[in-house]
């Protein structure tokens, strides 16, 4: 079996007293795109700094390529593109000027086509000052210029801060492409519904710790449903039973809400002769689904 690209063990962070992660353990493998969810302050940020080797782990270990991230930061970082949550980059330089200089950190072919393309695609003009960018335009420089020498692993945090629906949309393309051409992509994100249109698998954190590491096709069928139901009359509520609900919310009126890990076809059954005035399904938020897996 071959070594995973990104190799991750028993890792901590502390701030002084204050958690940072605690024991995290991963392992993503060659041609991965890989999620990592988890709500603002989970410690997804902290993880991806310290693989960027831009703070130091308390305990345990990192490797990329199987190379540690602390030791060959150097040779790794040849082979690595990043995008940081916060869109920085060299404001006086105009867009141009500022790729044209990340290129000579590189060896790299056809850079300065590379530049042209991706300007183009991403609707951004080359002779504006990054000072003069907005906040989303900002996002694609940086998105550029993490891709300019064709890394083999490109690790984004929170990527798509700032950008609006159809660049989304560009950008997932673009992501999906590269990956086809082999290259392995570890996308963190508060985001849930953006997770689950890229990646294959994900790892689930909060509080500084992993909660699950799960196949995306397995956690959309557990995913968890947000049930409303407005009863006709207070019986039909009273006696109200099904498999696979929980923390249950009941009100003086007739309405009901509540968590559902089962089939909506089970639901619809269930209550196709009860008394309903009203019945809502939806897509539960993520706190809620961290919920069901810390309960579980």
């Amino acid at each position: 079996m071959n070594e995973p690209i990104i190799d991750i063990t028993d890792l901590s962070k502390f701030y002084g007293k204050a958690r940072g992660i605690e024991h995290i353990n991963l392992q993503i493998n060659e041609g991965e795109i890989f999620g990592f969810i988890g709500p603002n302050g989970a410690g997804k940020s902290t993880t991806i700094r310290i693989l960027m080797n831009m703070i130091f782990p308390t305990a345990g270990s990192a490797r990329i390529m199987g190379m540690d991230v602390i030791k060959e930061t150097k040779k790794i970082k040849n082979h690595v593109g990043y995008i940081p949550s916060d869109a920085n980059a060299y404001t006086s330089m105009d867009v141009h000027e500022f790729l044209s200089y990340c290129l000579h950190f590189y060896s790299t072919e056809n850079g300065e086509k590379r530049i042209s393309e991706f300007l183009e695609m991403f609707g951004l003009e080359p002779g504006r000052k990054i000072a003069e960018l907005s906040l989303g335009n900002r996002k694609k420089v940086s998105i550029i210029q993490s891709l300019l020498h064709n890394p083999k692993l490109l690790i984004l945090d929170e990527p798509t801060t700032g950008l609006d629906p159809l660049m989304q949309s560009v950008f997932f393309e673009l992501l999906r492409s590269e990956n086809k051409k082999g290259m392995t992509i570890f996308f963190s994100s508060h985001i849930l519904a953006e997770v689950q249109i890229l990646c294959r698998r994900v790892a689930i954190i909060k509080s500084g710790k992993i909660i699950q590491v799960e196949d995306i096709e397995n956690l959309r069928k557990k995913q968890l449903k947000k049930v409303s139901v407005e009863f006709g009359d207070p019986a039909e509520k009273a006696k109200f039973t099904i498999p696979g609900i929980e923390r249950i919310i009941t009100t003086p009126s007739n309405l009901m809400s509540f968590m559902y890990s089962g089939t909506v076809e089970d639901l619809v059954n269930f209550l196709s002769n009860k008394k309903l005035n009203n019945l809502t399904i939806e897509e539960p938020s993520l706190d809620e689904i961290f919920l069901h897996y810390y309960k579980n």
